[in-house]
């Protein structure tokens, strides 16, 4: 029982890799070239804002459906650079559309998804669906919640994107009051649906930051608050998604992130540091030379060896394969090599 314990707690680490890299790819490009046939663009240029974006989608679901929205969604994100920069938080914009047109049922909005934008379209419908029943039926039904999501007794990805979700969910029903949010989760059951919510707590706690709203949560004085505030049982899936807020808040020095995580608890320094090499990743949008060079940064052999586990783990959840995830452990220096193939051997097999 202590080995698949184990083995769930590794997992919801590795899952939530996949699903942060959005917080990353804030990246701006120039004025995008329409290809030929394509409707123009509204939510560019002068008009260019996250709710010209959010609204434009919000009444494409309505008026065409899920699926094409979705489609639309990732044709823009070819070409319109305002679709990158917000493309998981319109995801689940869409989302939560699906969830009001099936009436609150999770299982049916699932079926109509897909993982697009780091699985912002999942979140969305479980955020909306918790936002539909508010804090007090959820605790009364927490674990029924995802219950009808495919895949629970082997922890699928699917099963992971909707209990995730929840955490996104009570952040919105709880007004973004973390702390609350944190406790509800503890309603759920299992140690692996937990630490999921958790996930999605933290998430959202940043998301919020970046959409320009206000959260109490975060502070520029203390980079790594609130993880070096919460409960032990919480501190590891705060520290797998704090990096990404330090380094938007101390102009993107890896460097000095890495300071950072050499002063946090003993116990979550490797986590610290494989969230920064998530972070090299999604800064770099998956550059090999880039991400090199930014775990080279580490203190020393053991914080570059974490920096690698993060990173080869998001390249892999950002192209899909692990082709290019190959190309980058050959990259790192020779020493390094053995551990960042093992890492993405083993994080294939949660895909």
């Amino acid at each position: 029982m202590k080995s698949v314990a184990k083995k769930a707690s590794v997992l919801v680490v590795l899952l939530s890799f996949g699903v942060f890299f959005v917080l990353m790819a804030m990246i701006r490009f120039a004025t995008p070239t329409l290809p030929q046939g394509y409707p123009s663009l509204h939510c560019v240029g002068a008009n260019a804002s996250f709710q010209c974006s959010k609204k434009h989608f919000a009444l494409l679901t309505q008026e065409v459906g899920i699926k094409p929205a979705l489609s639309a969604l990732k044709a823009e994100y070819a070409f319109n650079p305002e679709v990158v920069t917000d493309c998981h938080q319109l995801s689940h914009t869409i989302g939560n559309n699906a969830v009001d047109y099936y009436d609150g049922n999770i299982a049916k909005a699932f079926i109509d998804g897909n993982s697009f934008c780091w699985s912002g379209y999942y979140h969305g419908v479980v955020e909306r669906a918790v936002a539909r029943i508010g804090e007090a039926q959820f605790i009364a039904h927490a674990d029924q919640m995802c219950a009808a999501i495919p895949g629970k007794d082997r922890y699928s990805f699917e099963y992971y994107n909707c209990v995730h979700g929840l955490g996104h969910g009570l952040m919105s029903t709880t007004e973004n009051e973390l702390f609350r949010s944190l406790a509800i989760c503890d309603n759920l059951t299992g140690d692996w649906e937990r630490k999921s919510c958790y996930g999605g707590v933290f998430m959202e706690n940043i998301m919020v930051d970046n959409r320009n709203e206000k959260t109490k949560f975060l502070k520029k004085e203390d980079l790594m608050y609130p993880c070096d505030a919460v409960a032990i049982t919480y501190k590891e899936q705060c520290y797998l998604m704090q990096t990404s807020y330090a380094l938007s808040k101390n102009g993107y020095d890896f460097k000095h992130a890495f300071t950072l995580c050499s002063k946090v608890d003993e116990n979550f320094r490797d986590i610290c540091s494989q969230s920064i090499g998530r972070d090299a990743s999604g800064n770099s949008v998956s550059d090999v030379g880039r991400t090199v060079e930014k775990c080279s940064l580490a203190e020393d052999d053991n914080q570059e060896t974490n920096c690698i586990v993060g990173a080869v783990k998001d390249f892999i959840s950002y192209f899909h394969g692990e082709g290019q995830a190959l190309t980058l452990c050959l990259a790192f220096p020779p020493r390094f090599t053995q551990g960042c193939l093992s890492t993405r051997e083993s994080y294939m097999k949660t895909l």
